[in-house]
């Protein structure tokens, strides 16, 4: 049973979080506190897998309390649940260690992924003392994938348009897992070469597409192939 600490000031959303912990299968809620001062003397007396811990708070913000916890050498998980949203707060956060980040309001099936995603990797690095390449590579890639969502921009770059955006989208998903370079993507789509590469630099800035530099003959060509983890980051898009 993975033992769980809610910090949050808000009563209201202490208890939507605490009834959402209590929904979630092999998970035990231990206490709440609604402040890290409060938060700190729980963890004398109680030991706790995984706090769910909000930002901004009374006294020392979860950031803080984070920060302090690493400084301790705590063996302790966080996933961030908070209304900050500022891109510098993010990346402190998963600098920290942070599994995952859930900016408010949201809903019950992110919190339910994120806990449910958790609970997977917490008992793969349980069950051994080693790991296998396969199985390590899985976790960092889930990892790599929920910091790309976090740094999501919110909308198109300037310039580029959903319709087109959409248009390359299916010419890239009739491909499936085939490598591709920008002149074929333009073939494609009767668009031209200078704005494809746009395109093409835009899906690969978010996580999308990998982008590989091919040396043959001539100058090097950038390839590009489907990133079959973050393949939903284009949906907000769409």
């Amino acid at each position: 049973m993975i033992k769980v600490m809610i910090v949050e000031d808000d009563p209201m959303v202490a208890a939507l979080n605490e009834k959402y912990v209590q929904q979630m299968e092999g998970f035990h809620l231990c206490c709440t506190a609604p402040n890290t001062d409060r938060a700190l003397d729980e963890l004398k007396q109680t030991d706790i897998d995984l706090i769910l811990l909000d930002v901004y708070m009374p006294g020392m913000n979860g950031l803080e309390f984070l920060k302090k916890l690493r400084e301790q050498a705590q063996d302790i998980d966080v996933i961030l649940i908070t209304a900050a949203s500022d891109i510098n707060q993010i990346q402190q956060a998963m600098r920290l260690g942070a599994v995952d980040y859930l900016i408010k309001p949201f809903e019950f099936d992110r919190f339910q992924k994120a806990l449910t995603e958790y609970r997977t990797n917490h008992h793969t690095l349980k069950q051994s003392d080693t790991i296998s390449q396969h199985e390590l590579d899985q976790l960092l890639q889930k990892k790599s994938a929920q910091q790309v969502e976090h740094q999501l921009p919110k909308d198109l770059p300037k310039g580029l348009t959903k319709n087109t955006l959409t248009r390359i989208h299916e010419v890239i998903m009739k491909r499936k897992d085939d490598a591709f370079k920008t002149d074929e993507i333009a073939e494609d789509t009767d668009i031209s070469r200078v704005s494809i590469r746009k395109y093409l630099k835009f899906l690969t800035d978010i996580g999308y597409l990998d982008e590989t530099l091919v040396y043959g003959v001539g100058r090097p060509i950038y390839q590009y192939h489907l990133n079959p983890t973050q393949q939903q980051n284009i949906d907000r898009y769409l």
